[in-house]
């Protein structure tokens, strides 16, 4: 009986470990950072959807045949080209993270944008480094149909 209790607790001490193995980790925190960038968009805050990409002239975005350098510019091109209903409400689907490293990863991933009247889809990769402030894009590659 004393043993059942022992073999009891070591069973819960060990299911609370592997659970917060995976309530945390940076599958987790990417996801986090994907959610967050969803619901910004979603209101319309291109500074908050911008938020999770490294504020670097060197970050790079890559879509159709153009390639653009640093986080303003891109800022720029979002502002631009997604004002008022251009927008749509942005969706993720198919998320396939890789960690590559304690301080490297990307995502494979589908965009959704969905309008009152149509529905713009695309694949995108993105890859994210850690920095002391968290997980940032350094580069996203983004195809439209």
């Amino acid at each position: 009986m004393k043993n059942a209790g022992l073999i009891l607790l070591l069973v819960m001490v060990l299911g609370s470990l592997v659970s917060a193995a995976y309530d945390s980790g940076p599958e987790v925190e990417i996801l986090s950072l994907l959610k967050a960038q969803i619901e910004a968009w979603n209101r319309g805050d291109f500074e908050g959807f911008m938020a999770y990409y490294w504020e670097s002239p060197d970050m790079t975005f890559q879509s159709g045949n153009q390639r653009l350098s640093g986080w303003d510019t891109l800022l720029k091109r979002y502002q631009t080209n997604y004002a008022g209903a251009q927008r749509g409400e942005l969706t993720f689907k198919d998320l396939e993270i890789e960690v590559l490293s304690e301080d490297a990863a990307y995502v494979l991933g589908r965009y959704h944008l969905e309008y009152p009247d149509s529905v713009r889809e695309g694949l995108f990769t993105i890859i994210l480094k850690r920095f002391p402030q968290g997980w940032r894009i350094i580069h996203d590659h983004s195809s439209s149909p």
